[in-house]
């Protein structure tokens, strides 16, 4: 499994009813997209849930390296780079993923938390409870799934959720689910991955 994620964090006063009409029109087309696992289409709005910004922050599971790289470089990416300009785009690779309890339910809401891994740490079992802390997270009332990855060059760990209400029982930034592709569900590999 490997995690992506970028966002695009706009004016203070953007019309955010802008972003919600772009997911409405285009997000169907990554619904059977090869490779990926889940693509959710995330709107933080500032003075909601804690958002002290506007952002549209979409985050991807992918099941192959190859399905993400025809993604990035077969075209589709190029519309939101066309529009928004060329954001940096966040990488890691996948620690654990877990469904939760309410895994047919629609997400509403997501939670991306990162973090450094700090230095001096016993990185097996760093890693292993952030292994841990996924499944914690899928047990919790509402949770649809949680997943945990790493970046190797940057130390950040990542935790993401996603909850079918709108009071997550996980610590991060705080988004709203407008859409969710989830071609590759079934095949994201589950448990901790090493």
């Amino acid at each position: 499994m490997h995690a992506m994620q970028y966002e695009f964090t706009l004016p203070a006063d953007y019309d955010t009813g802008i972003i919600r009409s772009r997911v409405a029109r285009v997000g169907h087309l990554l619904d059977d997209w090869d490779g990926l696992g889940v693509k959710t289409y995330l709107l933080r709005e500032r003075g909601v849930a804690g958002s002290p910004v506007n952002q549209y922050g979409p985050f991807y599971l992918w099941n192959t390296v190859e399905g993400m790289n025809s993604f990035l470089w077969g075209g589709a990416f190029q519309r939101p780079v066309d529009d928004f300009g060329r954001p940096a785009i966040r990488q890691w690779t996948g620690l654990a993923f877990e469904e939760g309890a309410a895994t047919t339910a629609a997400p509403a809401y997501a939670v991306c938390r990162r973090r450094p891994v700090p230095e001096g740490v016993e990185l097996a079992g760093f890693m292993a409870d952030a292994a841990a802390e996924t499944g914690r997270l899928a047990a919790e009332d509402g949770a649809v799934l949680a997943a945990a990855a790493v970046d190797t060059r940057a130390w950040e760990l990542v935790h993401f959720s996603l909850w079918e209400h709108d009071t997550p029982k996980a610590d991060g930034d705080v988004f709203q689910v407008l859409h969710l592709s989830a071609p590759g569900l079934d095949r994201l590999p589950r448990g901790r991955q090493w």
